[in-house]
């Protein structure tokens, strides 16, 4: 135990004293080198700390060392072990406050009822008990008629005298002393006309109308609105005091005019929103009731006041538009929900009004001139709005609303049939067009809508002028067809936009994109259905409806089917899109397998009509070889599209060739068949003769002639898919002559197929020896 602390006051020496005291007197004796373990040094980061693990230093006494420190805390910060800044996070909105429910506001209900409840309860009794104590004065005759006016007048005025005093000492009672006040004088006045006669209606209009200023003047006074809702409620309840039931509606609404005008100065100097929503409820009971009464439920025979009805309409609407955004604009404030609710709501409550009274004049002839009328009040308001950069967007986008959605309906009201489609159909390009010059997106979304709607709309026309009413149509000015192209024009005007369109979203999460290509396909589809129906219906009207005919018309919707097919067909090489191809190619086996179960059928009954001189034109059969040309033409189009899509060894090209083949001789076929019958020009039994002879003849010369040149066109060409074929269609053929011809074949029949098949066999072969090398590299 000793030892060890000898050892460890001897290491605490070495580490403590300076070096000169530690090195050793003089002595030859050579000493072992020390090993001396420094401490840990801890080095401090802005966070945490490292541990830097001890390193061994070797302490000789024939070289000079250097103290060793002491334990110590280096701080220090690495570059790379800075910090990143922190981006400053965005200001958020504080969130709006809770508004406080009933029993937050007022904490201490026995406050309430005692400051607040009970002075409007007194105040009712102390009116209830005057009114008792003058009705007995009365009954007992004490006070004569004026007296009792008089007396009215004189307690009003001492409860508004009462409430000046108190006005600044006790707000909430003054209120009520002056509401209080305020009704003693229009009962009083209401009694001194009706009960007594004390003045004419005039003279007693008149002082509720000084009531009336002069409630309002106190409410500005004491800057009060609750003083202010009195006197409206007073000032629309005047009229009714003083009615004698004449009805005469002009001075009502004059009166309610100069009342809401008031109320407009008003508000101006206030921003008391309460009085403009009850001046709106009260001028739309007023009116509307008068409305409803007058245009609806009265069965008067005398005229009706349209004139007059709609000028007051109008000027109700425009003081409410007025009174509603008189205030935000001139403080640049931000619309509340409510207020533009209430935009709305008189601007939908005006147009109602209108068009019930514009129905009455002329059968609703100017009521869309009407609706146009308030879609220009209301562009130009939002021009001038757009202009003033501080005036609140949302007012603006509101005001815009209303333009597309009065705009949009002017057309169903004032047009008729298809000039609501071509009006919709111009709206929708203008509207979209304005949205990329103005940045407005909400005109974006409004083309959207009318561009439904205007489709809509054209398959209501198409059903009205093709559908719903038989009879001959003029060929291409029809209402219907021109209502396609100008449907189809704007569709295209609409895509054409929409290429140079910025924004990748409509609205929502409606890509722009997908919705080009929607009405991409929606253009294709309309092209067709509106080609059709005009060829279905021209045609039908001229010959089934006046001639009877039934077979005529599946020619001529076959021939534009083919030929729409074709053009597709065109235009998606044209394009050179790998999807776009498909169609064309189903296209094409749709109206090949329709040929084989339907068009070719239909050829043959009017070709047999023609054959026994029905009154069939013999223009309308021959026209059926465009529709054969059209359909090869086709077949050689697609022919091209899979050539350049396949490879030539694919299982598509192969597939596709058979089935071209197999079309184009079936075709032959039928076109051999009917270019013997017509050139006979036999009928009955000698008709049947002949079409026997095309049938175990003429179709195996033919076959065999179309073998020998596929044969041909697969060696030329190196196509082993058309020599197989070839070879097929021979075997087919000589099968049918052995098992099914030969035995009701004639002579000469016989004599021509077999030599003519026998030939082409060795003519067959000869190529094949000739070109074996070729064939063998293949």
């Amino acid at each position: 135990m000793a030892k060890e602390l000898s050892d460890l006051r001897n290491e605490l020496k070495r580490n403590t004293l300076p070096d000169d005291l530690l090195k050793p007197q003089q002595s030859h004796e050579q000493k072992v080198p020390e090993i001396v373990t420094p401490p840990i040094t801890i080095i401090e980061t802005q966070k945490e700390e490292t541990i830097i693990p001890p390193i061994e230093t070797t302490i000789d006494d024939k070289k000079e060392t250097t103290p060793v420190e002491t334990q110590a805390v280096v701080s220090y910060t690495h570059k790379a072990d800075q910090p990143k800044p922190i981006p400053a996070p965005k200001p958020v909105a504080p969130p709006k406050p809770k508004e406080p429910g009933f029993f937050e506001r007022n904490p201490d209900l026995e406050k309430f009822i005692g400051e607040n409840l009970i002075n409007k309860i007194g105040i009712a009794i102390l009116v209830l008990g005057i009114g008792f104590f003058v009705k007995f004065a009365i009954d007992q005759n004490w006070i004569n008629e004026i007296g009792r006016v008089f007396i009215g007048i004189v307690c009003g005025g001492i409860l508004i005298g009462f409430a000046h005093y108190m006005r600044n000492t006790f707000r909430s009672f003054s209120s009520v002393l002056v509401g209080g006040g305020m009704a003693i004088f229009y009962l009083t006045i209401a009694i001194a006309f009706h009960e007594y006669k004390l003045m004419p209606q005039a003279i007693a209009f008149a002082i509720m109308v000084i009531i009336t200023v002069f409630a309002v003047m106190l409410s500005i006074l004491y800057d009060r609105k609750e003083l202010a809702v009195l006197a409206i409620i007073g000032g629309f309840g005047s009229p009714f005091m003083v009615s004698t039931g004449s009805g005469n509606y002009q001075v009502l609404f004059t009166y309610v005019l100069i009342l809401n005008i008031g109320m407009i100065v008003l508000s101006y100097f206030k921003r008391w929103n309460i009085i403009n929503v009850i001046c709106f409820i009260f001028t739309v009971l007023l009116y509307g009731g008068w409305l409803v009464d007058t245009f609806t439920l009265s069965y008067s025979e005398e005229p009706k006041p349209h004139i007059g009805a709609l000028l007051f309409g109008t000027l109700f609407y425009l003081i409410f538009f007025a009174m509603n955004i008189i205030n935000n604009v001139k403080e640049n404030k931000a619309f509340l929900p409510f207020e533009l609710t209430i935009l709305i709501s008189n601007t939908f409550l005006y147009y109602s009004a209108g068009m019930l009274i514009l129905k009455g004049i002329h059968d609703g002839l100017y009521q869309g001139l009407f609706t146009i009328l308030i879609a220009v009040f209301n562009f130009v308001f939002a021009y001038v709005l757009f202009k003033n950069k501080k005036v609140d967007n949302n007012l603006v986008y509101l005001l815009i609303g209303l333009v597309l959605t009065f705009v949009t309906l002017a057309a169903p009201i004032q047009l008729e049939g298809n000039y609501i489609t071509l009006f919709w159909a111009a709206e929708s390009v203008l509207l979209l067009w304005l949205s990329q010059k103005s940045g407005i997106r909400i005109m974006k979304v409004a083309s959207f809508i009318i561009t439904g709607l205007m489709i809509i709309s054209l398959l209501m026309d198409w059903n009205n002028e093709y559908w719903s009413a038989p009879g001959i149509l003029a060929l291409f000015i029809n209402k219907a067809f021109v209502a396609s192209i100008m449907v189809l024009a704007s569709l295209g005007a609409t895509i054409f936009l929409l290429k140079k369109e910025t924004d990748t979203k409509l609205f929502l999460d409606l890509d722009i994109a997908l919705y080009k290509s929607g009405l991409e396909c929606v253009v294709f589809l309309l092209a067709y259905l509106a080609g059709l129906q005009e060829v279905y219906f021209q045609f039908e009207s001229r010959f089934v409806l006046e001639a009877g005919i039934t077979e005529i018309t599946p020619i001529y919707t076959g021939c534009y089917n083919i030929l729409f097919i074709l053009v597709f067909s065109l235009y998606a090489q044209y394009k050179n899109v790998s999807w776009l191809l498909i169609f064309p190619v189903i296209g094409c086996a749709i109206i090949s397998f329709f040929y084989l179960i339907y068009y070719n059928e239909v050829y043959t009954d009017v070709r047999d009509a023609y054959l026994q001189n029905t009154p069939v034109l013999a223009f309308h059969y021959y026209f059926h070889y465009v529709n054969n040309l059209l359909l090869l033409l086709l077949l050689i189009n697609i022919f091209s599209i899979v050539k350049h899509s396949c490879d030539k060894n694919s299982k598509q090209f192969s597939f596709f060739l058979w089935f071209g083949c197999f079309m184009v001789i079936y075709m032959l076929s039928a076109e051999l068949e009917n270019i013997v019958l017509v050139a006979s020009s036999k009928t009955g039994e000698e008709l049947y003769q002949v079409t026997h002879q095309i049938y175990k003849v003429g179709f195996p010369i033919l076959w065999g002639i179309a073998s020998f040149a596929l044969m041909v066109l697969g060696m030329k060409y190196k196509v082993k898919t058309l020599r197989i074929i070839s070879l097929t269609i021979f075997g087919l053929t000589l099968l049918k002559m052995f098992i099914f011809d030969i035995r009701e074949m004639s002579e000469g029949g016989k004599i021509a197929a077999f030599i003519c098949l026998g030939v082409l066999l060795l003519v067959i072969s000869f190529m094949y020896q000739k070109l074996k090398k070729i064939l063998t590299e293949e």
